[in-house]
């Protein structure tokens, strides 16, 4: 398993990474795939799985962000 996601998958949104990681659960879930494109399935997987993670982890630092009360004078940067 990489430690950092591919570059494809640096570029999908998070509902994007979530729809092919659900894709890949109901293949592996099935039984039917050769055991080689298993084992390539779940490492992209994993990768998807780290990057929705990361996504996610992203996303609620800006709510904390705008939710903190105003304990920062500098702007926010929903960019970031």
């Amino acid at each position: 398993m990489a430690d950092a996601p591919s570059a494809d998958i640096q570029k999908l949104g998070f509902e994007e990474a979530m729809k092919e990681l659900e894709g890949i659960v109901k293949a592996l879930e099935s039984g039917t795939v050769k055991l080689d494109e298993a084992v390539k399935a779940y490492e992209r997987g994993a990768a998807l799985r780290k990057h929705c993670e990361s996504k996610l982890a992203d996303a609620r630092m800006k709510v904390e962000k705008i939710t903190g009360g105003g304990k920062s004078a500098e702007p926010i940067d929903l960019d970031k």
